[in-house]
Formats: structure tokens, C-alpha cells, sequence
């Protein structure tokens, strides 16, 4: 992702409370593994994606079966050794056989699709939510024009920071306010969940 001056121009021009964000924090930082098999399997086992994870479980089993980076070639070295202790629901353990047998039967260069296509073939995974693929477009593929209206973390910053109020319809709240930040809305929801971890929801003054 890139964060460039004219970027940060385009997504506070029109929006303050974004403004005072990016005037007071460091731009967030990503070092994507561009891997999508080994971020889509920490979407589905820590129902988190790592880069934003502070329970550490993906990374704890990646330790545990001597592997850094998660590949179609040792996911069996991964399976034997790192699900040995750990308890899964019969639906979580389906959504990573059906995830295997995706990329096993799949050789689609999905870094050269748009997004919606993207999201079309990944989601055919059962188990594999909307969700899941905006978190690998932002954090795997750096995609620029992404809004992750069902993320938690999300609808809770904006909630406080925009005062968005209990009546409104959340969703279309945050999609109005989204529209603010042009075709660089991944760029502003990095800097909101930054915000968030670094301020903990103190609003900017």
C-alpha cells in the first residue's frame, strides 16, 4: 500500500476528523507476505489476519510446526504438527479442507483479477466471507479501493470518531462518510485501525 501525499490529500481534502488523523500518526506499516493461501488460512484460523492480530495464534502455530511462511508444499507439515493440540469446530475444519482443495485444483493468478472476481472465486469456499477477502485485498494484494463495511474494529472507530448516532443505519453511515475519501478508501481504513491501536478511541481534537 502507498502512501503518498497526493493520497493523503485525497482521502482528508473533504473529511477533518481523517485530517487529524493522518497530521497526528505515523503512516501504518505493512509488510505483506503477498502469500494469499498463508493470509487466507490466518483469516480462517484466527478469525483475525495476522497483520492486525494481537492474539499471536497463527503465528504461534506457524512456531510450532517449524514453518515461516504457510505453503500449499507444507501444509500437510503443518497440519500433523501445529493442529495437534488445538480444538476445531467441524465447520472451521471444512472451510480449511475446502480452502486446500481450492488451491489445490485451482491455478488461477488471482493477483491479476479485479477485485470482484476476486471475491466471486474466493467466496465460492464455504466458510470464506466477504470479510476474508477484503481483509486479503487491503493486506495481501494492496488494493486501493476497499471498504470493510462488516469489520468490527471498523464500525467501532467510526462509530466513536464520526458520532454516528445509535439510530442511524450504521452500514450506510460509514459508506457515506467513505465516499469522502475517493478511490483511496483502504488507504483511510489502514489509518482509522491504526488510530485505533495507537490512541485506543480517544477522539482527535
Amino acid at each position: 500500500m502507498i502512501f503518498t501525499d497526493e493520497i493523503k490529500k485525497q482521502i482528508t481534502q473533504n473529511d477533518t476528523v481523517m485530517k487529524v488523523i493522518v497530521d497526528t500518526i505515523p503512516k501504518p506499516e505493512i509488510i505483506s507476505t503477498g502469500n494469499v493461501f498463508h493470509d487466507i488460512m490466518s483469516c480462517i484460523l484466527e478469525q483475525q489476519i495476522h497483520y492486525r492480530s494481537t492474539k499471536r495464534t497463527f503465528e504461534k502455530m506457524l512456531k510450532t510446526a517449524e514453518i515461516r511462511e504457510l505453503t500449499m508444499d507444507n501444509f500437510k507439515q503443518f497440519e500433523e504438527k501445529a493442529f495437534m493440540n488445538l480444538k476445531l469446530s467441524a465447520n472451521k475444519y471444512e472451510t480449511i479442507l475446502q480452502t486446500v482443495e481450492f488451491f489445490q485444483t485451482n491455478e488461477i493468478e488471482l493477483e491479476q483479477l479485479p477485485d470482484q472476481a476476486i471475491k466471486k472465486l474466493l467466496t465460492k469456499i464455504k466458510g470464506v466471507s466477504n470479510w476474508t477477502v477484503e481483509m486479503l485485498l487491503i493486506y495481501t494484494f494492496g488494493r486501493i479501493t476497499v471498504f470493510p463495511s462488516d469489520d468490527y474494529h471498523l464500525k467501532q472507530i467510526m462509530t466513536k470518531l464520526y458520532e454516528i448516532p445509535p439510530e442511524a443505519k450504521l452500514k450506510a453511515s460509514m459508506k457515506a462518510i467513505a465516499e469522502n475519501w475517493g478511490k483511496y478508501q483502504s488507504t483511510a481504513v489502514l489509518y482509522l485501525l491504526e488510530w485505533k491501536r495507537i490512541m485506543k478511541l480517544e477522539r482527535p481534537q
